[in-house]
């Protein structure tokens, strides 16, 4: 399995809600149960089932401090459920966030298990790459664009990780980092023009295909929050603050979908963007 070599970030700190301290998290036992079952991939129960938001950021970052020594620092942030046909599915009202580790990173091309996770699945995603600080004070598209760095393609390989019949929510989502697992990152587009690459955003068909050519899913941009951006400005309006380096995945473009769908392999092509970028993974038994 080859692996990216992590960019020089820091990671970003969350501004924790003044309820947040109060929160009802997971205790020790309930960690180390879900941190020991994701590490062995066996499908966990799941986290805080009967919390709300604020017990579930409590408990994401418990959970992260519980899983950085085995899946690298936190490289950046994640938006989850940022379609409304995924926000439907885990009945949500908005999106939700997680974290990216080091160690998930892999290289375009690579060979991963077909089970790599507990409950494995695959998505089309993208990456955007914050050019410096500043981008915290934007508020509107053409603000945020303006310190985005690059974007990468990215297939996102989520693991959802709960057992079948455990509650999958908004809440108990957040709860696990919004099934962080792995995810193959394609090459940097470097963003010279922010009108241009706005617009290319929202307007690219991004397109998923099983290893014979077989279209799985196709999608526009526009199918995350409008302009995949939208994304980082989402973000920020929750209390998340960037850093030069960090990378946000926008979420998926598209369906979720299973490894056996992909009949050995799954690429990814965003037409509209520079070059018209294709990505891939193979799924190995």
């Amino acid at each position: 399995m080859s692996r990216f070599t992590a960019l020089p970030v820091t990671a970003g700190v969350i501004a924790l809600t003044a309820g947040a301290a109060w929160a009802d998290c997971a205790d020790d036992a309930a960690i180390a149960a879900y941190v020991a079952d994701y590490l062995a991939k066996i499908p966990a129960a799941a986290l805080v089932p009967d919390g709300n938001m604020e017990d579930a950021r409590c408990t994401q970052d418990k959970l992260v401090a519980a899983l950085v020594p085995h899946l690298g620092p936190v490289i950046g942030y994640k938006a989850g459920l940022t379609s409304k046909p995924a926000q439907e599915r885990f009945g949500a009202a908005e999106p939700v966030a997680g974290v990216l580790y080091q160690n998930m990173m892999l290289e375009d091309g690579a060979e991963v298990s077909a089970t790599f996770g507990a409950r494995s699945l695959f998505e089309a995603d993208l990456i955007l790459v914050v050019g410096d600080a500043a981008i915290n004070d934007a508020t509107t598209l053409e603000e945020a664009i303006a310190h985005i760095s690059a974007v990468h393609p990215f297939i996102e390989l989520p693991d959802l990780a709960y057992a079948e019949g455990q509650p999958i929510s908004a809440v108990t989502l957040t709860a696990n980092g919004v099934a962080a697992r792995l995810g193959v990152l394609g090459a940097p587009l470097p963003v010279e023009d922010g009108a241009v690459m706005l617009a290319a955003l929202a307007d690219m068909t991004v397109t998923v295909r099983d290893a014979e050519g077989e279209v799985l899913s196709q999608a526009p941009g526009a199918a995350v929050l409008g302009n995949p951006v939208n994304a980082a400005l989402w973000l920020m309006s929750k209390g998340y603050e960037f850093k030069a380096g960090d990378l946000i995945s926008v979420g998926s473009i598209g369906p979720l979908l299973a490894p056996p769908q992909a009949n050995g392999a799954a690429s990814v092509t965003y037409d509209g963007l520079p070059g018209n970028p294709v990505i891939s993974v193979t799924f190995t038994d």
